[in-house]
């Protein structure tokens, strides 16, 4: 929750500074300080975008990796609740006539816990997935926060080189 506050915020300033209408550049020749700052500007967004897709990268492999392991514990959640439930039932049909409905009784005790037990397990899987998927958003919009203002920042370097 802290990432995602700090996030918005970040976006609302960030959102702010290239809402500011452009100003007219002045034409004024190049001089060698507004190339230098041209090129320190250009090589740090360079940089900052692909720090941006690393982030991304490294995101979108955790959510990957979560939905696997998700899966795999729900799989197996379910497997495991088959089995006791065929267990129960071959030994309710195995009972004794006079002992068939005390049998078939417990048999679907065992098929409510097992079900429950395996619906417990799929929720926590997903809201695991649902966890990382979140904070793997979070963290893309935040490698974007930085690109922009990296970005932002250039320019300003750049501006403030035409000033000189």
């Amino acid at each position: 929750m802290n990432k995602l506050l700090a996030t918005l915020i970040a976006g609302l300033f960030v959102s702010g500074a290239f809402a500011q209408a452009p100003v007219a550049p002045a034409t004024t020749p190049a001089t060698p300080a507004v190339v230098k700052a041209e090129a320190k500007a250009d090589k740090a967004t360079v940089k900052a975008v692909e720090s941006e897709a690393k982030v991304d990268a490294k995101a979108d492999a955790k959510v990957g990796k979560a939905e696997m392991k998700s899966s795999n514990t729900k799989t197996k959640a379910h497997a495991k609740a088959t089995k006791a439930k065929t267990k129960a039932h071959a030994k309710a049909a195995a009972a004794a006539p006079q002992d068939k409905v005390a049998a078939d009784a417990k048999a679907e005790k065992v098929d409510v816990k097992a079900d429950a037990k395996a619906d417990k397990a799929v929720v926590n899987a997903t809201a695991k997935t649902d966890k990382v998927k979140i904070d793997a958003k979070a963290d893309k919009m935040n490698a974007a926060t930085a690109t922009g203002a990296v970005k932002a920042e250039g320019k300003a370097d750049v501006k403030a080189a035409t000033v000189k």
